[in-house]
């Protein structure tokens, strides 16, 4: 909905997307700021330095100029943690931002947890609690009522397609995978970031926040790891952990008031401060520098793979072909015949026998499909008895030895 505002302004695709995501990449690093301040009373520096660090941290950087909801659900995700680790009641408030976040990802519904969890322990009367039960859900209710309603309008069912799609997509592939294979797969994405000057912080920071029994900072932290372990019993992290980015900025803040509070307590001089200040911008610029050579890889490989591939089929395919198609995002939005979706997103039916080749073969006939455009390693027996009729031969991929996506006829 938001990305629409764009074309009806005219501004759309690249200016508005990009001035959405900086937007807010600013509302997230005001917010850190505000937080870190509040919560420290010795951190009172004239350089912002702490919004800044969210501000050019990789994983949010490229977020933002991904074009994709994973910024915006970060941002909501750290608003509603951070607000109660600052003491927040304003239950109502936070009901509500849980409720926007599902229309975001349907993963923000676990953000309950935390708000009830705080809620349990904190509220000294069964008044109070109840009070704070009542507001929650009917702030929750309220936006998650229609979601619900929207989904099983439009698809039949109460999640959005790719809620489906995506585990049966990637489970077989997933579980293939050793127990050790996975796990470096998810703590990759957070070691190849300035988190590793942040991670003697966070175990400062949760250290002290189980010793003071903090019930809403303790709250946050059993989020995070739950939520990281449910997409890893799920998913793999793949494009640089973009599932689970928006759990980032509240485990930087941890580290950040640990590395603090404990410089504080040493009465540290301002060498100290200024020497781990520049560690972590160093690393932080690093990182930068690095994730933009790969985002304009990640660019290249989009505009030479993918949308090269979708204006060919549009001037070259008759338009009354039906396509099957695997990925259906640059066809999708550069071409304008009607599209099979072998993931599923478009075409919930494929769910059930998602990567079952000889069921999609049946189903290709059936639906009448004359053409088949995807990267052959992804139906090696689909495509292995016909010849391309056009593949990109991208540099990139040729470079790296990749393969190139291809046009197959189908019928």
């Amino acid at each position: 909905m938001l990305l629409a505002i764009g074309f009806l302004l005219k501004l759309a695709p690249y200016i508005w997307t990009y001035f959405l995501g900086w937007v807010l990449l600013t509302l997230l690093g005001i917010q850190a700021e505000t937080i870190a301040r509040k919560l420290l009373d010795s951190y009172k520096p004239r350089l912002p330095w702490v919004g800044l660090f969210f501000v050019f941290a990789w994983h949010l950087t490229w977020s933002a100029v991904s074009g994709m909801e994973t910024l915006l659900h970060g941002y909501i995700i750290f608003v509603v943690l951070s607000m109660l680790i600052s003491g927040s009641r304003r239950y109502l408030a936070l009901g509500l931002l849980v409720g926007l976040s599902i229309w975001v990802r349907p993963d923000g519904l676990t953000l309950l947890g935390p708000i009830l969890f705080t809620a349990v322990l904190q509220e000294k009367s069964s008044k109070s609690f109840t009070n704070a039960l009542v507001k929650s859900l009917i702030g929750f209710g309220a936006l998650f009522g229609p979601y619900l309603l929207f989904n099983l309008a439009l698809s039949g069912n109460p999640m959005p397609n790719t809620f489906y799609a995506k585990q049966a997509e990637y489970q077989a592939y997933w579980l293939s995978k050793t127990l050790l294979e996975r796990i470096t797969d998810y703590i990759f994405p957070l070691i190849a970031s300035p988190s590793l000057v942040l991670l003697p912080g966070t175990v400062l920071w949760v250290n002290k926040i189980i010793h003071t029994r903090n019930w809403a900072a303790i709250a946050s932290v059993i989020w995070f790891f739950g939520y990281m372990a449910i997409y890893f019993m799920r998913l793999p992290a793949y494009q640089h952990g973009r599932y689970i980015i928006p759990a980032f900025p509240i485990f930087y803040l941890w580290g950040i008031l640990g590395i603090m509070e404990y410089i504080s307590s040493l009465n540290a001089n301002r060498r100290i401060v200024f020497a781990w200040q520049v560690l972590l911008g160093t690393f932080c610029l690093l990182f930068s520098f690095i994730a933009a050579r790969q985002n304009a890889y990640d660019v290249q490989w989009v505009e030479n793979e993918m949308v090269q591939t979708a204006k060919w089929i549009q001037q070259n395919i008759p338009q009354d072909a039906l396509i099957a198609v695997h990925d259906i995002g640059a066809i999708g939005y550069f071409d304008q015949h009607k599209i099979v979706d072998l993931a599923g997103l478009a075409s919930p039916d494929v769910v059930t026998f998602i990567r079952n080749q000889d069921q999609i073969a049946k189903y290709l006939d059936e639906r009448g499909v004359n053409y088949l455009v995807t990267f052959p390693s992804f139906y090696p027996d689909l495509v292995s008895r016909h010849e391309p009729v056009f593949s990109i031969n991208g540099f990139c991929t040729s470079s790296s030895g990749e393969e190139n996506i291809c046009v197959y006829p189908w019928k």
